[in-house]
């Protein structure tokens, strides 16, 4: 989605743009990819891991589909395909698709091309040497800019577990995760109570002897959750943290619990920010998934504007916010924005990591825009730098109606849900007002490359 906002915002405004992917279509994370890390790397340990995606099989979306579209172009339900309101991963990658069609997008994408290298190019010019393979054929090219686009929910984030290294069973991060039947009669432990550690654990439960749902504490445990496990309490169990892990297989858990032998662990921990191709010679750098120094979690001072990022925040309206950030950065390039200063805009970097650690928020969540309280403020991004228009209130009261509705129903909340009369008349205009947007014409080139 980022990738794709990046180009059609950079494309409006003039610049001849070239996308970058690794795989054989667009999509991202919602190109859905059988493969998996599992057989050589089930942890996704390794530095890069070799498959990109990390979908499973039956993932649905979490958000309402009037809430997933671009602005100008509405994620409506389509004849003969996925109609529901959280659709599964297949509707959302062919919606992209649609997108790259509507716009003229495709033939700016390079498709099965894997990003090796990109790095300044020799000064005194600020353009930047990208390198990049295509079938097995190696290709050094110069831009003036680039956008990283790349996501962040590939390389997983393992938790540090006494006994790891020895403990005989099977583990794996949910990134490999596809399907339960290989864990038919095993007893599982779920490590994480995130969206895909319920969604796993309730899904492995229908074929696992047992599935032990690992949570950091009681406060993670909403009446949803309570009721899955009231009702599948023969074999869906809840465990507070992980203390150890044995060698003979016993795992053992915190908070006065006592252990059980498992056959398998997976990890449902989280995502690393990570960008191996990218060296810029330390002005950029990932400490404790913080990403930065960023300016407004877009732009590293001392390389912009050659150099951005977008889609870091997480939590966020997605793609309309990718989509302010990409606007932002594409005007900022064709001299129709202004950055403030070097010094300022560092200046302004630090101000807001010192207002979070102040908050209490950990440095890993520098990006979880949710957890600020100038999270309001942040979401008017595009009206402050690009005239964006704001989100509707609708959409708002829909995020928040859905949220508590999942918080409530966790196992019914993708179909049984009751709207507000506001929210039912923003759908109902929503569905008059969905058309398909037809592409602007580039007026002048500049070389984009996006990863």
């Amino acid at each position: 989605m980022a990738g794709l906002a990046s180009a059609r915002e950079l494309r409006r405004e003039g610049h001849d743009v070239t996308v970058l992917e690794q795989n054989a279509d667009v999509g991202g994370q919602w190109l859905y990819d059988p493969r998996s890390d599992g057989a050589d790397d089930p942890l996704g340990a390794a530095e890069t891991v070799k498959v990109h995606g990390s979908l499973y099989a039956s993932l649905r979306a979490i958000s309402a589909r009037e809430n997933m579209g671009f602005t100008d172009f509405h994620f409506a339900p389509k004849d003969g395909r996925d109609g529901r309101r959280f659709p599964g991963h297949r509707e959302v990658q062919l919606y992209l698709r649609d997108f790259c069609d509507a716009f003229g997008l495709m033939e700016a994408v390079r498709l099965n091309t894997r990003v090796l290298r990109v790095a300044m190019a020799v000064a005194p010019t600020r353009k930047w040497t990208v390198r990049s393979v295509h079938e097995g054929t190696e290709e050094e090219e110069v831009f003036d800019a680039v956008v990283v686009a790349n996501g962040h929910y590939s390389q997983p984030r393992l938790p540090s577990i006494q006994g790891m290294e020895a403990w005989r069973g099977r583990q794996m991060h949910s990134h490999s995760y596809r399907v339960p039947e290989p864990f038919r009669g095993d007893v599982v432990v779920v490590v994480g109570c995130g969206a895909s550690g319920k969604d796993i654990a309730m899904e492995v439960r229908g074929v696992a002897k047992e599935v032990h749902l690992v949570a950091k504490s009681m406060e993670e445990v909403t009446p949803g959750l309570a009721k899955v496990l009231a009702k599948h309490s023969a074999n869906l169990h809840l465990q507070l943290h992980v203390e150890r892990l044995c060698e003979d297989g016993l795992v053992v858990f915190g908070g006065g619990g006592s252990g059980v032998l498992a056959d398998t662990i997976i990890y449902c921990t989280g995502y690393n920010y990570s960008f191996p191709f990218l060296h810029t010679a330390g002005a950029v750098t990932v400490d404790d998934n913080r990403v930065g120094p960023l300016f407004e979690h877009v732009f590293p001072p001392s390389l912009a504007p050659s150099l951005s990022f977008v889609g870091i925040p997480i939590k966020v309206f997605a793609p309309r916010f990718f989509e302010a950030q990409a606007k932002w950065g594409a005007q900022v390039l064709s001299g129709r924005r202004t950055l403030p200063p070097e010094q300022e805009m560092m200046r302004s970097v630090e101000e807001y990591y010192r207002a979070r650690e102040i908050a209490g928020v950990p440095k890993k969540y520098t990006h979880d825009v949710c957890l600020s309280e100038t999270m309001p403020t942040y979401w008017m991004i595009g009206s402050k730098y690009c005239d964006f228009p704001r989100v509707e209130r609708w959409h708002h009261e829909l995020v928040v109606s859905l949220f508590a509705n999942m918080n409530n129903n966790l196992e019914t909340f993708r179909e049984d849900y009751q709207d507000t009369d506001s929210i039912c008349k923003g759908v109902e205009e929503w569905h008059l007002s969905a058309q398909q947007p037809q592409a602007t014409p580039a007026a002048k080139k500049m070389l984009l490359g996006l990863s």
